[in-house]
């Protein structure tokens, strides 16, 4: 199990710093737009994935995926993200966020990486919240690269016509729908 989370944690450090292929023939992707203000602590809970881009740092991850979010006294928030592997074990991975600007901006920052290397800028990933409904239920984040999207729940199911109206929005803001997988839930 260290291993494991040994690796997942250099895997996310990676991804935290990967960037779009260079290709010359191709200028780089817009990034996303953000919500314009984010209330921290309305967010702060536990979210299902309902659907994400796949990446392999999540490779591990068959069903169940849920992220938990708690602030701390320093205003940065403790990440306990958690899913079911292909034995049915829950897989865990602690880390921390903060906030990128004011105390209202959609743009967070978040490391899995051991506290002693926080120091160091490439462990530091984005977390951009770019679609949020009002009563904090239904979620989208991304990043600049656009490689990245999660679609996120306060409870395990959506709604179909909310969580169709997401993807709409999604498309209208240029994220390609064709690469999203839906993450299952047993509960």
């Amino acid at each position: 199990m260290k291993q494991l989370c040994i690796a997942l944690l250099a895997a996310l450090s990676t991804a935290a710093c990967a960037q779009p292929a260079n290709n010359p023939d191709s200028a780089p992707p817009t990034p996303p737009r953000t919500i314009e203000s984010l209330d921290v602590p309305r967010y702060m809970g536990t979210w299902y994935e309902i659907a994400k881009y796949p990446n392999r740092f999540q490779n591990q991850c068959v069903s169940d995926t849920q992220a938990r979010y708690q602030l701390r006294a320093d205003a940065s928030v403790q990440v306990l993200n958690q899913c079911k592997n292909t034995q049915g074990k829950v897989e865990e991975a602690m880390g921390q966020a903060r906030q990128v600007g004011d105390a209202t901006s959609p743009k967070l920052r978040v490391r899995f990486a051991p506290a002693w290397l926080s120091w160091l800028p490439f462990v530091w990933g984005n977390y951009w919240v770019i679609d949020l409904d009002e009563s904090y239920q239904l979620a989208a984040v991304s990043e600049p690269s656009r490689e990245y999207l999660w679609i996120l729940s306060r409870q395990p199911q959506v709604q179909p016509e909310a969580y169709n109206a997401l993807l709409a929005r999604l498309k209208a803001q240029g994220f390609d729908l064709t690469r999203l997988q839906v993450t299952p839930h047993q509960r």
